[in-house]
């Protein structure tokens, strides 16, 4: 069955089956032994506690190598039909999953829009054949994943967005513009396509004068026998995803703090200058102070990016389902 059938499918079940309440679940990106690129290994991944500014509790999973996505879904009766994948943070060594995912879910649940926490794969040699696809075919997967399972979640397939901090910002603007090259074995031919993105303090350059050293590195370096590590020229232009935005890359809200000192503001504003260019629908929120890694809630300032975003998410793609 190919992505037009499925959606056929779609608008012909939703109205004959009730809402199934699933609460969350964490499900296995792929089925057992089916891990794309994966070789025999024996990484172990780690989990950190720390405390937020708030005295809560969080936790960053670092060096990942088994994916999950958590399903949030929303009440019935504030069900929008929306949904997003939330790809947390973490320089591509692990990711900041608490702060920067499940509390974010929590909020966009609170609208009526459903969210996918996606615990991604780090890019190892010791885990995968090709590590610089490793993130991205997760994230592919995740995508198809819930358009896929749409009609039993009550999602509308032309309604799957993608959200990413940081270096998890990097990969949802990479599954936003990189969708036409597929990663992950797609034989019902679903879009992979996210339909809009959201995008806070995100990585987006590899180039030399603006990118986070860290993720770029970990993501495509090459480490030589004697230590030191190379950067490959392709690389750095396949993966600065303002050269990659094209006339169907998907709308997207970017949000970033002029002092981040950790990824540099203009990874944002060149972002937006590749979207306004091609005609694509950007909106913007920008912090005076904030610095980097605050998740849904920026101390220093009064006004909040997640409300905003939310509206605009509804605003756009909440109207009839």
């Amino acid at each position: 069955m190919d992505w037009g059938d499925l959606k056929k499918v779609y608008f012909l079940l939703i109205f004959l089956i009730g809402f199934i309440g699933y609460g969350q679940q964490t499900l296995k990106l792929y089925p057992a032994g089916a891990i794309p690129g994966e070789l025999p290994h024996s990484v172990q991944e780690v989990v950190e506690s720390y405390k937020g500014p708030e005295g809560e509790s969080r936790r960053f999973i670092s060096i990942t190598s088994q994916p999950e996505l958590t399903v949030y879904l929303p009440e019935a009766s504030r069900n929008t039909g929306i949904a997003i994948v939330i790809c947390p943070g973490g320089g591509y060594t692990g990711v900041a999953i608490d702060h920067e995912g499940h509390q974010m879910a929590q909020k966009f649940n609170e609208s009526g829009i459903a969210a996918f926490v996606l615990k991604y794969r780090m890019p190892l040699d010791a885990t995968s054949s090709r590590k610089e696809t490793a993130p991205l075919q997760d994230a592919q997967r995740a995508l198809q994943l819930v358009r896929e399972r749409a009609v039993e979640w009550r999602l509308d397939p032309d309604k799957i967005g993608i959200a990413g901090s940081s270096a998890g910002g990097h990969l949802a603007s990479t599954a936003g513009t990189h969708y036409e090259q597929g990663v992950i074995a797609n034989p019902g031919k679903t879009s992979l396509r996210p339909d809009f993105m959201v995008l806070n303090y995100p990585v987006i350059s590899f180039a030399d004068s603006l990118t986070h050293e860290g993720s770029r590195r970990n993501l495509i370096g090459i480490q030589d026998t004697d230590g030191t590590w190379r950067i490959p020229e392709t690389g750095i232009a396949d993966y600065s995803n303002e050269l990659q935005v094209s006339a169907d890359t998907p709308p997207a809200f970017v949000t970033h703090a002029v002092d981040d000192p950790v990824v540099r503001v203009e990874n944002s504003i060149l972002f937006i200058a590749a979207l306004q260019q091609q005609g694509i629908p950007v909106t913007s929120f920008f912090y005076a102070k904030g610095g980097h890694g605050y998740g849904m809630v920026n101390p220093t300032a009064d006004r909040q990016w997640m409300n905003p975003c939310i509206r605009w998410i509804l605003e756009n793609f909440g109207g009839g389902r």
